[in-house]
């Protein structure tokens, strides 16, 4: 009889519909290649809440300091966050060399489409850093402000396109006209070869300036794997957007990455709550 017990409370357990009343919740999400590993944090004694999607850059995971740090400022400021990594990253399902910026916007896509639905959560907004925040400006762009309600970009790697055609990841060279099907960059990762001829084409900024939602840019001056200018240019295709440059931060901030994310934790306090 115990057994039976055990089995009908575990049945009815998982078809409850979601809920986000967990503090921090590790999840698993369909995305575009296999499960998304993620993980939802939820602020203490409230039922209702905007939530903020937060996207890793190239090569990162969602357990980065600058991602977690954000995460726990958003929870004091009463903000629901959800941090995922994107298919071959971290702890999700797929191969790091079948990745590239047009499936991580499907599985941002597929994090979106779950969170939307879930209890208590009355909007939802993005922030990503470096690649993520490529991925973020063009969802944005593609949902429009009707589904995205706000976006941070955190040294946003629109040099990515530019990086593809020039043949040059991180100092290594390729042939752009004829890339390889597999391209080592470090660390035994290989980056594949759709990743490079998507890139090359790939319409960031005609996709992003779609987006007429508030928008927020932070970029550090001493960043030499993302120039600056690449988020000035997107505070020109959103009007009345922010942008805060950062005197010698680097691409992660790691000068003061608790400055960085005040300052995004701040924007989305004042156009969420």
């Amino acid at each position: 009889m115990l057994k039976i017990f055990f089995s009908i409370m575990l049945a009815v357990i998982f078809l409850l519909p979601k809920t986000a009343d967990a503090k921090s919740q590790n999840l698993q999400i369909d995305g575009d290649h296999g499960k998304l590993s993620a993980v939802l944090q939820t602020p203490d004694g409230q039922s209702n809440f905007p939530l903020v999607m937060i996207l890793h850059g190239f090569t990162g995971n969602k357990n980065e300091v600058l991602l977690t740090t954000l995460a726990d400022k958003l929870e004091q400021l009463g903000i629901a966050s959800i941090r995922f990594d994107f298919n071959g990253h971290g702890e999700s399902e797929g191969r790091f060399q079948d990745m590239t910026v047009l499936n991580e916007i499907e599985d941002a896509k597929c994090v979106f489409a779950y969170v939307r639905d879930l209890r208590g959560v009355t909007s939802v907004s993005i922030a990503g850093h470096s690649q993520g925040g490529v991925v973020t400006s063009m969802v944005a762009g593609q949902l429009g402000a009707e589904n995205i309600k706000s976006i941070a970009l955190m040294a946003p790697a629109a040099v990515l396109r530019e990086d593809a055609i020039r043949g040059d990841i991180f100092g290594k060279h390729y042939d752009a006209l004829n890339p390889p099907e597999t391209f080592e960059i470090f660390g035994g990762k290989f980056l594949g070869r759709n990743y490079i001829k998507t890139a090359q084409t790939l319409q960031i900024y005609e996709t992003a300036e779609r987006y007429h939602g508030k928008a927020f840019m932070v970029h550090g001056t001493g960043d030499i794997i993302v120039p600056y200018t690449y988020s000035i240019r997107y505070q020109h295709i959103f009007p009345g957007s922010q942008l805060e440059l950062l005197d010698k931060f680097d691409h992660g901030f790691t000068q003061d990455v608790n400055r960085a994310t005040g300052l995004v934790a701040d924007f989305f306090a004042n156009v969420l709550k």
